[in-house]
């Protein structure tokens, strides 16, 4: 082949390989729009209408419903230990404690001095009904046991279910806040610590000097006066007597005061001019009223009141304090009674079938002023007696602390300084059984002076430095029995 030959056909081949270059860059070219437009179409034909996302988290779920377990729990538990369940059993111990000694003296003192007479009789009606008020002290207590026995099983396994719920929801606090908050809580206790032991240490109370013109407290007599007075029947509970420190001009005012409403309260005062005047019934001159409504806010609540200096001493209604109406200026004042003392009929006296409703507090009177008996949670249930100030403000002076159950007891009142508690013997019998002397702190609990009774329950009890007489309130009767003294002279009741 000649060479012009083979030129040619090198650019023949040439020719067609761009020809087949071209091509197949137009196909690709083709391909390369149409694979776009494909995927566009296929995605728009795809697509959902809105985004989803799943979160996954890497810890573990807070466990609320265990939370709601355990506070269910722990509500639970609050409502079953409270403190009266383990108060109302102290207070049975205290009891037994104080009431099985002075059986056995007692019956030392039966079995010494026993002669057959009426006094021996009398002193063993005595000492049986304090072994029936043992023995329901010991029922009380036997049942109290076997019920908190039964509640600490309950409980330990319900605060072991607690303590394991806390210790799985502490691992959820990853923050570590709980912990934190326990250690600011001992620190803050700590500091409390160090703070109240640089404090001085309070000095014990010394007792007051006593003179008793009268001398000994030694025998009662009567009833010198009985009397159902303007309402014979009417009022079962409430209170009378005289003012020991009277205004000028009623000297010889005799007061009333009628828990008209329920047995429990009452709003007015009722004045009589003369003794005579109280036993027919004739009202002169008539009511104080404290508050048109009764019961409400600084009336009277409960029987045990008290006048003195042309002022009534009483419970406030339905509050933990110490209320005084001054009659001529109609003006109360106020005083709150020691955190822990009970009220509201949490503490009041007692015989062997029943309690004296909202008796919580009782008002007295002697030849120094007024005193108010109470008590607390504090003490165990034992009487306080607190000397009531008389300053424009009132408030409460010396306290001292007993060792007599208040529920052993049916009545208390003071005379010369002197401390007198009550206890009921029989429906027709009532025993002066203890005393406390303000002056010595000394107690007596066989004080042994017997008041005959008109009426079963003595609801109201207090004693008038005026003429020397022990006034009760006896199921709507008014009765008075003359003190005697060491030196006071024989009964002298001016009507």
């Amino acid at each position: 082949m000649t060479t012009a030959a083979r030129k040619h056909n090198r650019l023949r081949t040439t020719e067609v390989a761009a020809s087949h270059a071209a091509a197949l860059l137009g196909s690709t070219m083709k391909l390369s729009v149409l694979l776009p437009l494909c995927a566009l179409l296929t995605l728009s034909q795809q697509a959902p209408s809105k985004c989803e996302c799943e979160l996954v988290n890497l810890n573990q779920a807070f466990p609320y419903d265990k939370l709601n377990t355990v506070q269910d729990d722990a509500s639970s538990c609050n409502s079953r230990i409270t403190p009266q369940s383990s108060f109302h059993m102290e207070s049975l111990l205290l009891g037994l404690k104080r009431r099985l000694p002075q059986l056995m003296e007692d019956l030392v003192e039966l079995e010494e001095e026993h002669d057959g007479d009426l006094y021996s009789a009398l002193s063993l009606h005595v000492l049986e009904n304090e072994l029936v008020e043992i023995q329901q002290l010991m029922d009380k207590l036997n049942g109290s046991i076997r019920g908190n026995q039964e509640l600490v099983e309950n409980t330990t396994q319900l605060l072991q279910d607690l303590k394991e719920g806390l210790v799985d929801l502490e691992r959820f606090d990853t923050m570590q806040v709980v912990k934190r908050q326990q250690v600011n809580q001992r620190l803050k206790k700590d500091l409390d610590q160090c703070r109240n032991g640089q404090q001085p240490t309070a000095k014990p109370t010394q007792p007051t000097e006593s003179s008793c013109p009268l001398g000994q407290f030694e025998n009662i007599t009567g009833p010198v006066v009985y009397t159902g007075g303007e309402y014979p029947g009417s009022y079962k509970y409430g209170g009378w007597g005289r003012d020991p420190k009277p205004e000028a001009g009623k000297e010889s005012w005799y007061w009333l005061v009628m828990m008209t409403s329920s047995n429990r309260y009452s709003n007015y005062i009722r004045f009589y001019s003369t003794l005579s005047s109280l036993i027919v019934g004739k009202s002169t001159p008539g009511n104080i009223q404290i508050h048109p409504s009764n019961p409400t806010t600084n009336t009277i609540q409960g029987p045990n009141v008290v006048l003195y200096g042309g002022a009534l001493y009483y419970n406030c209604f339905n509050v933990l304090s110490l209320c005084r109406f001054n009659l001529t200026s109609k003006a109360i004042t106020v005083t709150d009674l020691p955190k822990g003392t009970r009220f509201n009929s949490k503490g009041n006296f007692c015989q062997l079938d029943e309690c004296y409703p909202f008796t919580d507090l009782d008002l007295a009177t002697d030849e120094s002023g007024v005193w108010v008996i109470y008590t607390t949670s504090q003490d165990f249930g034992n009487l306080v007696l607190s000397k009531v100030e008389e300053d424009e403000q009132m408030k409460l002076g010396q306290t001292w602390h007993t060792s007599v159950y208040k529920q052993a007891v049916t009545n208390t009142f003071m005379a010369c300084g002197v401390l007198y508690a009550t206890r009921y013997v029989s429906s027709t019998t009532e025993e002066i059984f203890y005393s406390f002397d303000t002056a010595t702190g000394k107690e007596n609990f066989n004080v042994g002076i017997f008041l005959s009774k008109v009426s079963p329950n003595i609801l109201f009890l207090n004693y008038s430095p005026v003429d020397q007489m022990l006034h009760a309130y006896c199921d709507s009767q008014m009765v008075s029995y003359k003190v005697l003294f060491e030196f006071s002279s024989s009964p002298n009741v001016s009507f």
